[in-house]
């Protein structure tokens, strides 16, 4: 509806709350489509047209924006008392907006399904069949000279999963499972069950190795792992391999969906690490 007193509203201003609609609508969009953060070509394509659209209506708002701010003693009064006109005009500017956050599945920041774990699938082999620990490897494996060179003790210490605690060996192996069967890792225990004396033994060998005396680590209660993985037949340790350092994010990823605690977020980062901690078991955080 025009004005009673003649005046005439400038297009550019009757065009404000359309795109500003259209601004918020193509921003929600943006922020919730899953596809444009997945990187494809095809996104990116759509992203950029997206841009170029928000751009567009970013500048009719300003435009219209400007007119208002211009011409507000003229155009102020003969809007007021349409209460049709503002009232329309309001249900453009907010009830589309809350629509799309209303019949959205999705949350705002959520983070694209392709790439997440397989939480799920953890759940579901922590409540289903009991997996059975793999065969020991040949005690060469663990012999080689990279190996005693990072991990001086590894060749003595005990890999007998029968002496973990049964909840948290099977949490172990549901780890080992995805990430073998997901992602192509295969996971070697380095050591599990220590005994005090050899904890003893660890700690004379510095803090670079372990700063917990004998019965304050959760390795002398079956709930605690050291583990690495197995390339071509060969044990890899260090963490500046690539190849490995990617193992090591996704096991810890794993372990934690898995309620493990992973090493590998602590000060001292210890990447191959996991245990279950339990109330009551140590007097203080030590692994």
């Amino acid at each position: 509806m025009l004005p009673t007193d003649g005046t005439v509203i400038s297009p550019a201003f009757l065009v404000a709350p359309i795109a500003y609609f259209l601004l918020v609508c193509l921003g929600l969009a943006f922020a919730r489509h899953s596809a444009i953060t997945a990187g494809t070509r095809r996104a990116r394509r759509f992203a950029t047209a997206l841009r170029r659209s928000l751009g567009v209506a970013t500048r009719s708002v300003r435009l219209g924006w400007h007119h208002l701010r211009d011409h507000r003693r003229r155009t102020a009064t003969p809007l007021i008392p349409n209460r049709t006109v503002a009232i329309a005009g309001l249900a453009l500017t907010v009830l589309p907006p809350l629509a799309v956050l209303a019949f959205s599945p999705r949350t705002l920041y959520e983070f694209p399904t392709d790439n997440a774990l397989p939480d799920r699938q953890i759940s579901v082999l922590l409540a289903g069949e009991r997996l059975t620990p793999p065969s020991p490897l040949p005690p060469a494996v663990f012999a080689t000279a990279e190996v005693e060179m990072l991990i001086p003790y590894a060749g003595t210490a005990s890999r007998d999963w029968n002496l973990l605690d049964d909840q948290f060996r099977q949490q172990l192996l549901t780890v080992f499972k995805v990430l073998k069967e997901s992602y192509g890792y295969e996971a070697v225990l380095l050591e599990g069950y220590r005994s005090p004396e050899r904890q003893a033994e660890l700690v004379l060998r510095g803090p670079s190795v372990t700063q917990a005396g004998p019965n304050m680590s959760y390795h002398q209660h079956g709930l605690a792992a050291d583990v690495a993985f197995l390339r071509d037949g060969n044990l890899v340790i260090s963490e500046h391999d690539p190849w490995a350092m990617q193992g090591y994010r996704l096991y810890g990823a794993l372990a934690e969906a898995a309620g493990l605690t992973w090493g590998g977020r602590w000060k001292m980062m210890d990447f191959g690490h996991v245990e279950l901690r339990r109330r009551g078991i140590l007097p203080d955080r030590h692994s």
